[in-house]
């Protein structure tokens, strides 16, 4: 595998059992890239070795005045200097590859887990561990995978390099062959210690990502409840305990390769002493004591790699674990039951909580929690957090559909959709029917004030649906997004649209027309909305209210309102007290059912709703505007 040759048609299905494990197979998987660096590392490495051989014969040759030799030793020389030159090139390439392709390979893993999760993975394994593993956690596994065939190289080196010794010249090879083993092993009684400081810095850093990534996410909501020095300082002492985490771990890692150091130049100073004797009794040659001793100091070359692979799989065995640990969450389903036909149609039904949402019908879903509200909402698309019931749509299970199917046939658009950089024309070219026009769901979706505005800020084209939109949509209103996300949704066109609170931040105005402009443009679809909006309520199908997990009434918004007190409660935000006074029935022409009051503060305490008479949007915005206090409700509403 070539690095232009990225991405991989396919990553393959990683051995997630655990960190070393996921380490193994990415090292079967890139046998050939390993291979390649083992044969370029072996040329490099040997090369190297042989210069003090060379450097010997040449000292004996000009000891014995031998211009044969000498040219010999010379040839030889530039032979190795070549050999070095040629494998050193060779193995920092082929290195790297296999360093960027292990990357590669683990980040495409990672983002296949993440578009089969969904949301579901957020709410297993927190936001910053994720971010964690896909970027420091990425490099550092790459980095034990391409430094595992050097490693190799540089031991069979080593073991050549003596037995070479022992053969070449005994007295002398003895003393090497028993120190360099020696010399490799001796740090090892304190790699479990390193190892430990390094998990705790790996944990700390991670829980330091985690809050600065939730930090940043909620800058918004910090800056209006002053809390972003409070959050500041939480993230000082977090960086504080990382910074002194690493203090220690590189304490250790220092000491490391102190000994490195240190053992070694004891090793050159028993070759040399003993050597020096063994040559003053004319044992062995002036030549031959420059080759050992040359030897010995070219070994600490290759010898340094045993540190290299000690620190590469501390660092990289926690990010493994934590690697594994995301790719080995999977969706709740029998992947070995997974029907191949095609998605099926009709009603949608949720067993756990007996939710029911006919086939053709916009059905409007009022949870009293609204974390319950998304947690449906993902079930419904099949991507529930927990083990349960599947839910069922035609009567088919969705955990037994394949992936693509399931998503093709039921959309769930989140309470906080995200929006990607570009052009508006590339964030509605969406795998989609083909039977919504764009610029039909921009109409249902009230976006005419969202292109208006992108193109009073663009500078090169007129079009909006040229007109560039910022990361995450950070140049809009919280309004301007949501319109745009559920545009988006409707251009998909999906069998079953799930929606999670499309219009929570969009005023009263614009929410009635969005209500309409869904209804329309969605008729003889299957729609669920997830709201305590009466605006929309009020042109729902039907209407479902679920008291903590299971349903608790279905009908009309008018009925509800009138019989279930509970469901009153949720819709009109009415306080204890308020439900236990006698309520105002509304009369059979239709007016307003949930007034809008508000407490001594100025805030909101009871939100609008409509009857389900026929109001036309004409009658609904002239009594809208007629209410007192119109402006500073919606100024509420929209800080809300």
């Amino acid at each position: 595998m070539q690095i232009q040759d990225l991405p991989y048609p396919d990553p393959g299905v990683p051995d997630a059992r655990s960190g070393p494990r996921f380490l193994w197979w990415l090292f079967r998987n890139q046998l050939s890239g390993q291979l390649k660096s083992l044969a370029w590392g072996l040329l490099h490495f040997a090369s190297v070795a042989s210069l003090p051989f060379c450097v010997g014969v040449a000292v004996q040759a000009a000891v014995d005045r031998s211009g044969g030799r000498l040219a010999l030793a010379g040839g030889l020389l530039a032979l190795a200097c070549v050999g070095n030159a040629v494998g050193d090139g060779f193995l920092h390439r082929a290195a790297v590859t296999n360093w960027i392709t292990a990357a590669a390979r683990v980040q495409q893993l990672l983002a296949r887990k993440a578009a089969t999760l969904g949301s579901a993975l957020t709410r297993r394994v927190a936001a910053g561990e994720v971010v964690a593993v896909s970027t420091g956690d990425v490099e550092k596994i790459g980095w034990f995978v391409e430094a595992l065939s050097r490693f190799t190289a540089a031991a069979i080196t080593i073991v050549l390099v003596c037995v070479g010794l022992v053969v070449y010249q005994p007295a002398l090879g003895v003393v090497v062959a028993t120190g360099l083993p020696v010399l490799a092993i001796a740090v090892l009684p304190l790699l479990p210690r390193a190892t430990r400081r390094a998990d705790t810095q790996r944990e700390k850093a991670g829980r330091a990502t985690e809050l600065a990534s939730d930090t940043v996410a909620g800058l918004r909501v910090l800056r209006g409840i002053g809390g972003e020095e409070l959050f500041l300082d939480r993230y000082r002492r977090a960086s504080q305990e990382v910074r002194h985490a690493a203090v220690r771990s590189a304490r250790m890692w220092a000491l490391i390769a102190a000994i490195q150091v240190l053992l070694p130049g004891l090793l050159l100073i028993t070759v040399v002493w003993y050597g020096v004797h063994l040559a003053r009794e004319g044992r062995i040659t002036v030549g031959e004591l420059v080759t050992v001793y040359s030897s010995v100091m070219v070994l600490g070359y290759p010898l340094r790699h045993f540190e290299e692979i000690a620190m590469a799989y501390s660092f990289s065995r926690p990010s493994a674990k934590r690697a594994a640990r995301v790719l080995s969450l999977d969706r709740n389903t029998d992947a070995a039951g997974a029907r191949d036909a095609e998605a099926p149609t009709g009603d949608l039904y949720d067993p756990a909580t007996g939710l029911l949402a006919p086939a053709g019908l916009l059905t409007a879903v009022v949870c009293g929690d609204p974390d319950a509200a998304g947690r449906l909402a993902e079930r419904l698309g099949g991507h529930a957090a927990h083990e349960g019931p599947s839910v069922l749509l035609g009567g088919v299970p969705l955990d037994e559909l394949p992936l693509d199917s399931a998503r093709g046939a039921v959309l769930v658009q989140d309470k906080d959709p995200v929006l990607l950089s570009g052009t508006l024309r590339e964030l509605l070219d969406v795998p989609a029917s083909g039977a919504v026009d764009p610029r039909d769901a921009l109409d249902a979706a009230q976006c005419g004030d969202v292109l208006a505005a992108l193109v009073q800020v663009a500078l090169d084209t007129d079009d909006p649906m040229d007109a560039r939109i910022t990361e995450r949509g950070r140049s809009l209103s919280g309004g301007q997004r949501q319109r745009l996300a559920l545009a988006r949704s409707l251009v998909t066109d999906p069998e079953v649209l799930v929606l999670d609170e499309p219009t929570s931040a969009v005023d009263s105005h614009t929410e009635a027309r969005v209500a309409g402009g869904v209804r329309a443009l969605r008729a003889r679809r299957t729609t669920v909305v997830f709201t305590s909006s009466p605006l929309l309520l009020d042109r729902a199908d039907r209407v479902v209210f679920l008291d903590g997990d299971t349903v608790a009434a279905v009908g009309g918004h008018r009925e509800l309102v009138r019989t279930e007190p509970r469901y009153r409660a949720v819709v009109t935000r009415e306080t204890e007290d308020e439900a236990a006074s006698p309520t105002e029935v509304p009369d059979a022409d239709g007016a307003l059912r949930g007034s809008k009051t508000l407490n001594d503060d100025g805030a909101l305490r009871a939100s609008k709703a409509l009857d389900d008479g026929a109001l036309r949007d004409d009658e609904v915005l002239h009594r809208l505007d007629e209410l007192e206090d119109l402006e500073e409700l919606e100024e509420i509403e929209e800080t809300a």
